[in-house]
């Protein structure tokens, strides 16, 4: 089953870290080295002088509201652009380079990320695939192996599409008889694709290429397969400008792109995306169309029995989400939160599909349906209960057959498949359970444990709990907390709050090393599942969403507040973090409550609430978000907009902005103009920096030697800014 939402990317800004901390030592003339070390912090971030950055006077009217804009030449990248990057990067690098034990960080990151990791096989063609990273490849590897025991061969190597490492693959997708395999790739964290075709038994790359490919995947009919994209973008501004007019297309393999046959597209409605499916047996298209990126789309449908057959609607308004899992016979098995807000398993007739005449499978219960694989004629349903996993075997009557047994509380994937296959894969991780593999004997309900990665780490030393907290309206709201066992609930531990609450995404437990490192140290690790997620439906999330975005803040705001008054940490050791939507979160919560944390990372992040919808996907965001050009939504978005709330003369946490020049999904302006804006008016006595990667874009893809180095730096920030060296007593 494809999720067919473009989201804002949240796991793969959620590097889960972490700190070592110990209680102050005394020197032999009697002076705290905690409160040196804090001291020569301030006088450090005193003494920093910020690159000059070059005002507008500009303003725009909304609504009789003035608002001011002085760095809209940001939007624009050009040469005075990129002296500016150039500059904030020599500063944000000089300071970096002065802490004494970023380089000790990073040793002990390279040594700890350099272990084998593993990706849940799957079938095709009778053959059995994985991807596998060897320890420090810049990216994973596709092997390929005729049986389980059977030595594996390197099937795809994207650590060759680059020398740099910053190709990355994106898509992946056989034809339905395992002749050819069509797969994406991308250029430096950009999210525009391009698609090549590969002979599976030979392994020779065909002349076929297709260019401009956006929020799609390759799906296969006969010898070709249905994508979607837009027109090639402006000359010279292809990473900003507005993504309108998505389209579908067919491509046949062995011809050239401009041949491709168009498929979809809605003149009428410029602002919305397409995504083509089709199922297993090929007997269907399916087209799910979406206005924004929160969930809801229409679907859509073509017999390809029936050469005649033309698309015609199954659901045509935006109102709740439709996935399709596959086709049983000539009806449709669909995933959907229609009238069941934590989601049910329906089976639709497309000549008859009004709701009255679907047929429920599976019906809605107090979990999360998260997904539904249809593999060895078994419904195989993952549930989520409290942001943790549970999974359940149904038959295709819809009779719950049996459960499958996971490790312990965390977060289970895979379970791809065909309806023939007697077994299936999948994987299991935790906050300190690495990534493991296991096979799953459909027939027999048997897991057996197929591969697990050893690391260099004692994960036996570490503890997870889940609390229940109250949010500023009363709403309880789940948070995990991971640490070594024993600690001591004195206010001394260096905490990192990280968090997302947005798009419907689930924050749930999985594994990271960099968090490890964190841990190892002594560190509190904290993720609570904030309102606007998915942990509880669409319930929860809508709680979240316009115009309730404040919810989000208040229960992060919250957190924190439960994470000092329990005693796991203090303000001066306390660092807030959070990715994309995330980084708003991180920007709301240190423009409303500047002197809870001491440190604050936001990535990647919507800082903008003005204006965020008129660059690339952005304007599939406003059903998040709402939009400035509605007067009740423009006052609520100007209320939290983190670029437009920072104030004169706040002392503002320690600030680590981080962002990269690729980024086309939350265009690098936004974290621009927040830094530019934040060093003019914050007061001094803690630094406020930006960290700009290049040949990066919003997180996907990023090698593995350009991670290594960011979560060294981040580290060494966090830890320099709390006043602790944890590398202290080597």
């Amino acid at each position: 089953m494809k999720r067919t939402t473009i989201l804002l990317l949240a796991g793969g800004l959620a590097a889960f870290s972490a700190c070592k901390s110990s209680n102050p030592d005394t020197t032999a003339n009697g002076m705290n080295q905690e409160t040196t070390a804090l001291e020569t912090q301030t006088a450090i971030s005193e003494a920093l002088i910020y690159p000059s950055t070059r005002k507008l006077n500009h303003t725009d009217d909304y609504f009789g509201t003035s608002v001011a804009d002085p760095y809209r030449w940001q939007e624009t990248h050009d040469a005075e652009l990129d002296q500016w990057i150039a500059a904030q990067n020599e500063v944000t690098q000089a300071y970096l380079a002065d802490i004494p034990f970023r380089d000790k960080i990073k040793e002990r990151l390279t040594q700890i990320w350099n272990y084998p990791k593993y990706g849940a096989p799957f079938k095709k063609g009778g053959k059995y695939y994985f991807y596998k990273n060897n320890g420090l490849q810049n990216q994973n590897v596709l092997y390929v192996q005729n049986t389980l025991d059977s030595e594996p061969t390197v099937f795809l190597d994207p650590n060759k599409f680059s020398a740099d490492g910053t190709t990355a693959l994106t898509a992946l997708a056989f034809s339905k008889n395992a002749k050819y395999v069509a797969y994406g790739t991308a250029s430096g964290g950009s999210d525009w694709n391009t698609y090549h075709v590969m002979e599976t038994a030979t392994g020779k790359k065909l002349d076929d290429q297709v260019e401009w490919v956006k929020f799609s995947s390759p799906s296969w009919y006969k010898d070709g397969f249905f994508y979607s994209r837009y027109d090639a973008p402006t000359a010279g501004n292809k990473l900003a400008n507005k993504n309108e007019y998505h389209k579908i297309y067919y491509h046949q393999v062995g011809t050239p792109q401009h041949q491709d046959k168009l498929v979809h597209e809605d003149k009428q409605h410029a602002l919305r995306n397409f995504y083509a499916g089709t199922t297993e047996d090929e007997h269907f298209l399916y087209i799910s169309a979406s206005e924004g990126a929160s969930g809801a789309n229409a679907l859509y449908y073509r017999d390809l029995s029936d050469p005649k057959s033309t698309i015609k609607p199954i659901v045509d308004n935006f109102e709740s989400e439709y996935n399709v899992v596959d086709n049983i016979g000539d009806k449709l098995l669909v995933h959907t939160n229609k009238n069941a807000p934590r989601y049910r398993l329906v089976l639709i007739d497309p000549k008859k599909p009004q709701e009255a005449n679907w047929q429920v499978i599976v019906p809605e219960s107090q979990n999360v349906m998260t997904n539904v694989s249809f593999v060895g004629d078994r419904l195989i349903a993952s549930y989520m209960k409290d942001a943790a996993s549970e999974v359940v075997v149904f038959d295709t009557n819809g009779k719950r057959l049996n459960s499958v047994e996971l490790p312990t509380i965390g977060t289970v994937s895979g379970f791809s498949g065909e309806r023939q296959d007697k077994e299936t894969f999948f994987t299991f991780t935790s906050f300190t359970y690495p990534t493991t593999t296991y096979r799953y004997d459909i027939s027999n309900n048997k897991v057996t444990l197929l591969r697990k990665s050893e690391v260099d780490i004692n994960t036996d030393a570490y503890e997870t709990k889940q609390v229940f907290y109250t949010s500023k309206d009363g709403t309880k709201v789940p948070m995990f907390i991971v640490h070594k066992k024993g600690l001591k609930l004195d206010g001394s531990n260096p905490t990192y709050l990280y968090a997302y609450g947005g798009f419907n995404v689930s924050l749930t437990p999985s594994f990271s090393i960099t968090n490890m490192l964190w841990l190892e140290n002594g560190g509190v690790y904290a993720m609570p599942n904030l309102r606007g997620g998915g942990e509880y439906g669409e319930a929860w999330h809508k709680a979240g969403m316009t115009p309730n975005k404040q919810n989000v803040f208040d229960d992060f705001i919250a957190a924190a507040e439960y994470l000092l008054k329990e005693g796991y940490t203090s303000r001066e050791r306390l660092a807030v973090a959070g990715g994309s939507n995330g980084g708003l979160l991180v920007g709301a919560f240190m423009t409303q409550r500047p002197e809870l944390a001491k440190v604050a990372l936001p990535a990647v992040g919507v800082m903008d609430m003005l204006r965020f919808h008129k660059f690339t996907i952005g304007w599939a965001w406003v059903p998040e978000y709402g939009s400035s050009d509605n007067e009740a939504q423009f006052r609520n978005l100007y209320a939290f907009s983190p670029l437009h709330n920072l104030k004169k003369g706040v002392k503002y946490p320690a600030t680590l902005v981080k962002t990269a020049d690729h980024d086309d999904r939350v265009v690098p302006a936004h974290s621009f103009k927040f830094i530019s804006e934040l060093q003019d008016k914050g007061a001094p006595g803690n630094p406020y920096l930006i960290r700009v990667d290049v040949k990066a874009g919003h997180g996907a893809g990023k090698p593995t030697s350009l991670l290594i180095q960011e979560w060294a730096d981040t580290w060494a920030f966090v830890y320099q800014n709390m006043g602790v060296n944890p590398y202290a007593a080597q």
